[in-house]
């Protein structure tokens, strides 16, 4: 068959919200740009994640880049957030004894040093605001500034903002990416100047060089019980597992939907990219939420869903050219970061592409760090 050529500025492949976020921002740079999705938009790990809008300090180049995106989250929903499905409803970091008490108040020193505001709690402050708290805890730490979103739905608007300047959208699986190009498994080609792949945990099909590994976590979500919680809780514990290099873990994460239901994180695990729901782990991840909410196990959790984050090696994302391929961009390897760090990503990416300077140094999320 004939092998149609369409010349574009910037072909996006995956529509999930990293390539939503990085299509609305090269659009607006006046690009013609042209997403290509082999699902529905905003389906894959997009769909499975919790959406909750995070300023995470693991080191200088997270806080970085989750505190400059979630500024522009909230420029981004402004007045519209019912669209968004946005709440503002802050991240409460719980310490279950001393020693996570003392990394609150390390926490809370980083933070306040970068801006961002917070608040520590002693043992009343906590049970004053999450009542549903089990009874022994130290204390915690209010990031009041923090929210959530519905991810797909995010997404979503991001693709709509850049089709209504001129991006246009197609549903195809990219079989090959070609030098200012890629081939479709229809065998259809697509040329562009630049080729930007965003395809999280997938982007290795078609890169299988990227230092990107999948992270399958389950999530649950209970029927409304309005109130139970107010605030997104996250156990400070969570820090000890979240970026463990390897083997299975739960940590406790609870979130307050605007529907009044409440989302039960949070999984890792390394060995597999079977999305099928495990019992076992899903078990697990309960009891151990349960463990700071006794009256969790009383509600009635309706369903349960698996998706699988993109992790790097150290943690952070890859952004910004390939080492090796001219007219190739990355956007991939957020791991649990991406609803977050989505808008700074597009932000940093268009700006890279267009020679622009950043907001933030761009330096710690080049892809050529590994190629070192």
């Amino acid at each position: 068959m004939g092998h149609t050529v369409i010349q574009t500025d910037v072909i996006v492949i995956g529509a999930g919200i990293v390539g939503a976020a990085c299509a609305d921002a090269l659009s607006q740079r006046g690009m013609r740009v042209k997403v290509i999705e082999q699902d529905m938009a905003g389906s894959g790990a997009t769909a499975a994640g919790m959406g909750h809008l995070v300023v995470m300090d693991d080191n200088p180049a997270e806080l970085a880049l989750s505190a400059y995106s979630v500024s522009l989250w909230n420029s981004l929903v402004g007045d519209l957030p019912q669209r968004h499905e946005y709440s503002r409803c802050g991240t409460i970091w719980v310490a279950a004894d001393e020693e996570e008490m003392a990394a609150a108040r390390a926490k809370a020193d980083t933070l306040s040093a970068y801006g961002i505001a917070c608040e520590l709690l002693a043992p009343a402050a906590l049970y004053e605001r999450e009542p549903q708290l089990r009874p022994g805890l130290a204390g915690g730490l209010l990031v009041s500034g923090d929210g959530l979103v519905y991810p797909p739905k995010s997404a979503r608007i991001l693709l709509d903002r850049a089709i209504r300047r001129g991006a246009t959208t197609l549903r195809g699986s990219v079989a090959a990416i070609e030098d200012n190009g890629v081939l479709l498994a229809d065998g259809m080609r697509y040329q562009a100047q630049h080729v930007v792949l965003a395809a999280g945990s997938r982007s290795t099909a078609l890169l299988p060089e990227l230092p990107v590994q999948p992270k399958k976590g389950h999530i649950a979500i209970t029927d409304r019980y309005p109130g139970f919680v107010h605030h997104q809780l996250v156990e400070l514990g969570y820090i000890k597992s979240a970026h463990a290099a390897s083997g299975d873990s739960v940590a406790f994460n609870l979130q307050p939907r605007p529907t009044g239901q409440v989302l039960i994180g949070s999984s890792r695990q390394f060995d597999t990219i079977d999305l099928a729901v495990e019992p076992a782990m899903l078990q697990r991840m309960l009891r151990h939420a349960a463990a700071f909410t006794p009256a969790l196990a009383q509600l009635n959790v309706l369903r349960c869903w698996t998706g699988l984050r993109a992790a790097t090696p150290d943690g952070l994302p890859l952004i910004g050219p390939h080492a090796a391929r001219r007219g190739l961009w990355l956007a991939t390897g957020h791991e649990g970061l991406g609803i977050t760090t989505s808008l700074a990503t597009a932000q940093l990416l268009a700006a890279q592409m267009n020679g622009d300077s950043t907001r933030i140094p761009a330096s710690p999320y080049l892809p050529g760090r590994f190629h070192a």
